[in-house]
């Protein structure tokens, strides 16, 4: 995974409520293993005709929106299924985050361990964001992971919530078992240690 650290972005309003996971990637796509190629897919129903041709009216076909980071989404973004294939298709897409008013929590911890940033914010920040990407698609926010911000174009900073070990991992770009592998030699000194510590102790009893 790619460190998330600060990064300033354009923004895609998607505005609809209760999006689940076989909107955001549909079951017939996660036959596969490997996400290449899942950002083609996602919202697939949504975002294209049955022939297969793109439908100007959905916002991520919109040029004016092309290359934006972070998709603001409506409440109780990612209910429905478990399956990690949702926040890989977003990611294929390009997005870096997406910003609701409320996640489905199974959706958040996939999003947490694959380098997606799910971030919360109240509903008139939410409101405020969504009016300035459907006004202005060139607006840009500033998304802070270290101080859990949210800087919007006119200089407001807006905090967002982030358990620790999560955001440790997002910081330097690890899953879980990385974050475990890094510790590698911290548990061999540890163990090392320890085996001393506990025949010094056997030694000293036989005696």
């Amino acid at each position: 995974m790619e460190p998330i650290t600060t990064f300033t972005s354009t923004m895609a309003p998607l505005p609809i409520n209760d999006i689940d996971t076989d909107q955001i990637i549909p079951a017939r796509f996660l036959k596969v293993t490997d996400k290449n190629g899942l950002g083609m897919n996602a919202f697939a129903d949504w975002r294209y005709h049955e022939d297969g041709t793109p439908k100007t009216d959905f916002v991520l076909n919109n040029p004016a929106y092309l290359g934006a980071g972070v998709l603001i989404a409506g409440h109780n973004f990612g209910c429905g299924s478990s399956r990690e294939h949702a926040p890989w298709a977003l990611q294929g897409a390009g997005l870096k985050a997406v910003i609701s008013t409320y996640f489905a929590d199974i959706f958040r911890n996939n999003s947490l361990k694959n380098g997606l940033l799910p971030i919360v914010v109240d509903d008139a920040t939410h409101q405020q964001l969504i009016s300035l990407a459907q006004e202005d698609p060139t607006a840009q926010i500033t998304i802070n992971l270290e101080a859990q911000t949210v800087t919007l174009p006119d200089g407001r900073s807006v905090d967002f919530p982030i358990d620790g070990f999560s955001k440790v991992c997002l910081l330097q770009g690890v899953d879980q078992l990385g974050y475990l592998l890094g510790l590698d030699e911290t548990v061999r000194q540890y163990e090392a240690q320890n085996t001393i510590e506990l025949d010094t102790s056997i030694f000293m009893t036989g005696a």
